[in-house]
């Protein structure tokens, strides 16, 4: 099959397409034709060796954690799913390539009203935001400040959060604000001075800090929170420790709550948008976009 590889750690240039052996799946496991797959931020902080003490890999590797696609093969013991099925979900394999194995527990049915790209944006993004706003315990008239609201974690976390009752001041770039509005945030511009601006949009005070974004506001955020470190968690900042701040950087995975997700996107509910989406050679290109780290929303790939 075709897929991307990297036979040693650095920068996007070390991705090339390549041909390898299609996988075949074992027990409890199905294979998937891959329609698209989604890039993270994860993605290149594996490519670079970031990871290594939390996620180990053995080279040479296929990128990618997040796809939609549709079931081709299923492996002894598999139920609930069978050949033929449009699914999305978590790759045991990598997902930037023609097929990705998966734990049949952990793909969900696509509804027909979701696209391939809009699916395959959704998994990660949807999961992360749920088990954050649930370590925080974000609940009816909580006030939630997050940092990166505009991005594919951000996007999910504005609307999940809303959804249970809060009110989200919601961090980004100027030209981000009016799509944050769309969703249910208010916006305040990232950055010096922050703290003030985030006084002016909530002046009751701030119950819960999501950092998404990783650019350096944990001191600020502190501050907005009284002084103290409780409900502050980050998904991007490797200084949290040095304030006594929760880094989370996994959690369980469960393909019924992806199922609701995908329920609600189908639904009209829950957006996490493309940007864009590129043809599967061209990863290099997407990784280097992510780690610029200006993308509203997702990109993806398509095989």
């Amino acid at each position: 099959m075709e897929a991307i590889v990297f036979e040693e750690f650095g920068g996007p240039e070390v991705l090339r397409p390549a041909r390898v052996e299609d996988p075949h799946p074992g027990p409890g496991q199905v294979r998937v034709k891959v329609m698209a797959a989604g890039v993270n931020p994860m993605d290149y902080k594996i490519r670079h060796g970031w990871m290594e003490e939390a996620f180990p890999t053995s080279l040479p590797a296929i990128p990618g954690v997040e796809f939609a696609g549709v079931v081709d093969r299923t492996g002894e013991g598999v139920t609930g799913v069978e050949v033929g099925d449009e699914v999305l979900g978590w790759s045991a394999t990598g997902s930037y390539a023609e097929y990705a194995l998966a734990d049949a527990t952990l793909v969900a049915p696509k509804p027909a009203e979701l696209s391939w790209q809009d699916a395959a944006a959704l998994t990660i993004a949807s999961n992360t935001a749920q088990r954050v706003l649930d370590e925080l315990a974000v609940g009816e008239g909580d006030t939630l400040l997050l940092h990166g609201a505009a991005g594919a974690v951000g996007s999910a976390a504005v609307q999940l959060a809303a959804a249970r009752g809060a009110t989200v001041i919601g961090t980004a770039s100027a030209a981000n604000h009016d799509y944050l509005r769309v969703i249910g945030a208010t916006p305040v511009e990232y950055g010096e001075g922050l703290v003030g601006r985030v006084r002016d949009a909530a002046p009751q005070g701030v119950d819960a800090v999501f950092d998404v974004a990783g650019r350096g506001a944990l001191p600020d955020s502190i501050e907005l929170r009284g002084g103290t470190t409780d409900r502050i968690v980050t998904i991007a900042d490797p200084k949290a420790a040095e304030y006594g701040i929760a880094f989370s950087g996994g959690g369980s995975r469960s393909g019924a709550q992806l199922a609701e997700h995908a329920r609600l996107a189908a639904d009209g509910e829950l957006r996490v948008p493309v940007e864009r989406a590129l043809p599967l050679v061209d990863a290099a290109d997407a990784q280097r976009l992510s780690e610029a780290g200006h993308v509203r929303g997702k990109l993806v790939l398509l095989p």
